[in-house]
């Protein structure tokens, strides 16, 4: 079992690979994780070059026309990456010079890569959809490893147009331009899987143990996106109520005490609602002093938890009256996490290995 060292993957694409024979490679199965993507450095330059990739993405944005490119050249590239990197500095791992996103998904690739190391014809690598390390690098070094079967795993437990479909449309853009692609496959939403459901649960009630106070309730922040999406057939929102739902099964809690909310909305659009900071705001309002937060979305945390949970809404709650709040941390790495993660992927694996 090896990991591909993402800083010796080539930048600019995949290599013909007309000079070989796939019968003079070992067949081998490739792993790939993939996580939304992170500036390569806290600074205004660094956020601009992402942004201007997620932004440009029409499964993103998906006016892409002349209006929206004026305003994101003209108006938004000028003046949110400062404002934004300002963010990421609160979070960032200042030791790795990298964000908690890369820091974790790394982890997690690495955790994989030793929970299946019996299984000597399996390489695990992994990605992001924006930024670096690239899918496209990530492809060419599982090929490059021999690898004529690809596993690839979007590690968003919700599926939605906008995260796991581009990750597919980035992986079949990569593997249109190879002249000997390799089998694929794509693992699916776990939204309601038990093994999911049961570790947020566990991971709740582990964090919620040392705590020094006791939440009156609990929020369940997810990422939001524009009604309008919703509306023309995504399935994003169901799949955020099937978790929560589930969620509240397994802990025996009912709607009041674990909320279901949307974050970081973006532009002038509606959104998915009720939105967390609203909630957050109307609950201490309201007389609610101690509440937790967990943001079962996210498979890592990072500047969306970090930030603008653990930070933002943290002060936003207190500022009008609440008390004390928590902010659950993502499965990440975490044990909990790992056995999601590599359940997954065994499962898919299952034919292959």
């Amino acid at each position: 079992m090896t990991i591909a060292n993402p800083i010796d993957r080539a930048k600019d694409g995949i290599e013909d690979e007309t000079t070989a024979s796939a019968g003079t490679r070992p067949e081998r199965v490739g792993v790939l994780l993939v996580n939304l993507g992170t500036p390569d450095s806290a600074d205004a330059r660094g956020v601009r070059v992402y942004l201007k990739e997620f932004l440009s993405d029409p499964r993103v944005i998906e006016k892409q026309g002349l209006l929206w490119k004026l305003a994101l050249n003209g108006v938004i590239l000028r003046t949110r990456p400062a404002r934004k990197a300002r963010d990421y500095l609160k979070i960032w791992n200042t030791e790795k010079n990298e964000s908690p996103l890369k820091t974790i998904t790394r982890a997690q690739s690495e955790k994989l890569a030793a929970a299946l190391s019996d299984r000597d014809h399996v390489a695990v690598d992994w990605a992001m959809r924006y930024g670096n390390p690239s899918i496209r690098s990530g492809i060419a070094a599982l090929s490059a490893q021999g690898c004529g079967r690809l596993l690839v795993v979007p590690l968003y437990p919700q599926y939605s147009a906008a995260t796991s479909a581009t990750v597919c449309d980035e992986v079949f853009a990569v593997l249109g331009d190879m002249r000997a692609q390799p089998i694929l496959r794509v693992t699916p939403p776990y939204y309601d899987d038990p093994d999911y459901i049961d570790a947020l649960a566990v991971s709740i009630d582990t964090h919620l143990k040392t705590l020094p106070f006791v939440p009156e309730l609990i929020v369940a922040s997810f990422h939001g996106m524009p009604q309008k999406y919703i509306d023309k057939g995504d399935p994003y929102r169901a799949h955020c109520v099937a978790t929560t739902e589930a969620l509240r099964k397994r802990m025996g809690l009912d709607a009041s005490k674990l909320m279901l909310t949307f974050q970081s909305r973006f532009g002038f659009d509606q959104w998915l609602q009720p939105y967390t900071d609203m909630t957050v705001k109307k609950l201490a309002q309201d007389g609610v002093r101690r509440i937790a937060v967990v943001t079962p979305g996210f498979s890592a945390d990072c500047l969306e938890t970090l930030e603008e949970i653990a930070q933002e809404n943290a002060e936003i709650f207190k500022h009008n009256g609440g008390e004390q709040f928590a902010a659950i941390p993502c499965l990440n790495d975490s044990e909990p996490g790992m056995s999601v993660i590599r359940q997954l992927v065994l499962r898919e694996l299952q034919g292959w290995l």
